[in-house]
């Protein structure tokens, strides 16, 4: 396909195809695949630098340690895709955590609490997991097909840290604590979702690599999760409440 304008319903079947693409589309699908890839891996040591210091149990621990190790096998799936295309992701495994700048997110380096730990599972990782379930849904077909794993793992991760939350609430101290947290990291949950004013966001769109605008995404991510804060005793600051 060498057309330079992207049809209704594109599908890029194999890494032949891609690179038979507008320079447009495979700069936006590299670009967003390399992200990714590197966010895995970044992800795996914020459980084993940020989250396991801080874990009250040798239980907790451990999960950590296992949440890691599929941060891990997340980031290998991401570089085997890459890998086909001619792009060797290995130097990022000698990078250092603060060395990697294509998926920075120092709030997570400043996570020193363990409310602060399960809120960013809780409702962090369900915003990014948004992000994977749309591309999950790409234009370029070995992206979207290697995200069945993926998914599985996050909902795990998500609901690892919904566990946590739900345990803290249980005392008045730590209901108190947790909301507190809350009104804190809320800004910072949103900001995973971009800005509106991203020039890559409708590009995206335009070649099928995303469904949605950072701002719909946003949207119905907020939709869906002030509801069920409310169920549980807990309410957002700002509009969105």
């Amino acid at each position: 396909m060498t057309t330079d304008t992207a049809p209704e319903v594109l599908r890029v079947e194999t890494p032949e195809e891609f690179r038979t693409m507008p320079e447009e589309y495979q700069e936006l699908a590299t670009h967003q695949m390399m992200v990714h890839t590197e966010g895995e891996l970044s992800g795996a040591d914020d459980y084993l630098q940020i989250f396991f210091p801080i874990a009250p149990s040798a239980y907790e621990r451990k999960v950590c340690c296992e949440r890691a190790a599929e941060e891990v096998d997340h980031y290998m799936i991401g570089a085997a895709v890459l890998k086909d295309l001619g792009i060797d992701t290995d130097y990022m495994l000698h990078q250092k955590l603060m060395e990697r700048g294509l998926y920075a997110s120092p709030a997570i380096h400043k996570i020193k609490t363990w409310p602060q730990r399960a809120l960013f599972s809780y409702l962090g990782e369900d915003a990014v997991l948004d992000h994977i379930r749309e591309m999950a849904q790409s234009s370029y077909r070995p992206w979207a097909d290697s995200f069945d794993k993926v998914i599985k793992d996050e909902l795990v991760h998500v609901g690892h840290g919904r566990r946590i939350v739900r345990e803290l609430i249980r005392t008045p101290e730590g209901s108190a604590e947790v909301q507190a947290t809350l009104d804190r990291m809320w800004p910072f949950i949103l900001s995973l979702f971009g800005s509106d004013k991203s020039t890559r966001s409708p590009q995206y769109l335009r070649w099928g690599l995303r469904q949605k605008t950072n701002a719909q995404a946003r949207a119905d991510f907020v939709a869906r999760v002030v509801p069920e804060l409310r169920r549980i005793g807990l309410t957002v600051p700002g509009p969105a409440a």
